[in-house]
């Protein structure tokens, strides 16, 4: 909303939540999420042309176009639960929109929904529609957390869904006009609603699918002494394949990629094609298999347990240049690790110890539920500490699990590291970030997901 408020003036854009704390957030000099480039974005349009309000009901009256973009969490009981997406909050915001309406509405689905959303959607706004048009697009968001500013600036495509008819028509071109004002013609994709939605969880499932390939070859490297960098350079070489999403590593996070593949094996499972579930279902599996090795492999070079060892977790976000810790790899590390009755000592620069803590004691899926139905005070993780420095996080510890690929872990002074840690000294590179001859040279122990192993790791296999 903010990039179509810089690129739009004429247009006037006004984002709504019923989140007093959240909506004050926006409306201040500390954004409440991490984004590079987007205080900027924000600070050249706020008061202008983009305004951030609690008073939903009035926006939305007002509002010639309504894009939704509730949370869409993963059932966690009842029918589908474990897979299917809980239209909840979707379902409450289309009754608010129907009731609130004066005028006829263009509602843009702008949460990653199941296929036929669209339709359920449009069902409770035309029963409830007191003579009030609205018609229903698909736009899926296909940015990525850290480059998000710079992905909306220049997309590969933008995608608009609508129906085939002459007033679904005139609506998908009201919305290609917004997005004409700077993406040129040839990236704007329109299609029918179902291609829209299907086209977003595809897009995710086909991505995840790239990481899990190369993190199931990262094992069998490691078991022949191959080198994964090696290999996937070489794959990706084929411009048939191209080197993108090809880097092994503790595995995939964020708050898409699993829900959209569980999505897709429900919607499959419902339409009758198990075999097509399955398929899709053993990219979460090499995912959960990559996590679970990494923690085998970490228990295992430490004499086999962890009891009261102190380990540094460097890095709890998913992935770099973003605070975001939904469904990041380091929850299930950190639990795995505490399991063994660990110590963790957590650094991570964008995340604070309020979120690690909550993280750490949520159960599944509780995440994607707005803040204030999440669990009000977590018990506190008592083995966990969180410190604000990667060197204070590893002074005396045994071992360091590296777990975000956030740039100031390649220069650290690991000298200065080795001499404050226990000996033998352990690092875990779970994303390939650090020079392990290097680190070898000074004494450490290392560990690098699909690479060769030291000699001492040979001597100690993990159970995997």
């Amino acid at each position: 909303m903010a990039v179509i408020a810089l690129k739009c003036p004429d247009i006037e854009v006004a984002v709504v939540d019923i989140s007093v704390p959240r909506i004050t957030a926006w409306n201040s000099d500390q954004l409440p999420i991490y984004e590079p480039g987007l205080d900027d974005v924000v600070k050249q349009c706020r008061g202008k042309n983009l305004f951030f309000s609690t008073d939903v009901e009035k926006h939305v009256c007002e509002a010639d176009i309504v894009f939704v973009s509730v949370n869409t969490p993963t059932k966690t009981r009842g029918l589908g639960a474990g897979k299917a997406a809980d239209l909840t909050y979707w379902e409450s915001a289309a009754r608010m929109i129907a009731d609130v309406s004066k005028s006829d509405k263009i509602v843009v689905e702008k949460s990653t929904v199941p296929v036929k959303t669209a339709e359920a959607i449009e069902k409770i706004l035309t029963h409830n529609s007191k003579g009030i048009n609205f018609q229903i697009l698909s736009n899926p968001e296909f940015l990525a957390e850290g480059t998000a500013i710079e992905d909306l600036f220049k997309p590969d495509r933008v995608l608009i869904g609508g129906r085939e008819t002459p007033g679904g028509q005139k609506a998908i071109k009201a919305l290609k006009d917004v997005y004409a004002h700077w993406v040129p013609e040839e990236n704007i994709i329109t299609t029918n609603l179902w291609s829209a939605e299907l086209s977003k969880l595809a897009a995710n499932a086909f991505l995840a699918q790239r990481i899990s390939s190369v993190n199931a070859m990262s094992a069998l490297c490691e078991a022949t002494g191959a080198n994964v960098s090696q290999v996937s350079y070489a794959v990706g070489k084929d411009t048939r394949i191209g080197s993108k999403f090809l880097n092994a590593s503790v595995g995939f996070g964020g708050s898409c990629f699993q829900k959209d593949i569980l999505n897709l094996v429900y919607i499959c499972e419902c339409n009758g094609l198990p075999e097509v579930a399955e398929y899709w279902k053993q990219v979460i599996k090499i995912n959960d298999y990559q996590k679970t090795r990494f923690v085998n492999r970490v228990v295992a070079s430490m004499f086999n347990t962890v009891s009261n060892k102190k380990i540094a977790i460097l890095g709890f976000a998913f992935k770099k240049d973003t605070g975001d810790t939904r469904e990041t790899p380091a929850i299930d590390v950190c639990k795995g690790l505490l399991g063994d009755k660990a110590l963790l000592s957590i650094y991570d620069p964008q995340v604070t110890e309020d979120q690690i803590q909550r993280d750490l004691s949520m159960k599944k899926f509780d995440w994607d539920h707005p803040l204030h139905l999440q669990p009000m005070s977590p018990t506190t993780v008592k083995q966990v500490g969180v410190v604000w420095d990667a060197y204070e996080a590893t002074k005396d510890a045994h071992g360091v699990c590296i777990l975000t690929e956030w740039d100031e872990f390649k220069t650290l002074d690991f000298q200065r590291i080795y001499d404050n840690m226990q000996k033998p000294a352990f690092v875990f590179d779970g994303r390939n970030v650090v020079d392990s001859e290097k680190l070898r040279q000074i004494g450490f122990i290392v560990y690098s997901i699909g690479k060769p192993l030291d000699a001492w790791l040979k001597d100690m296999p993990a159970l995997v």
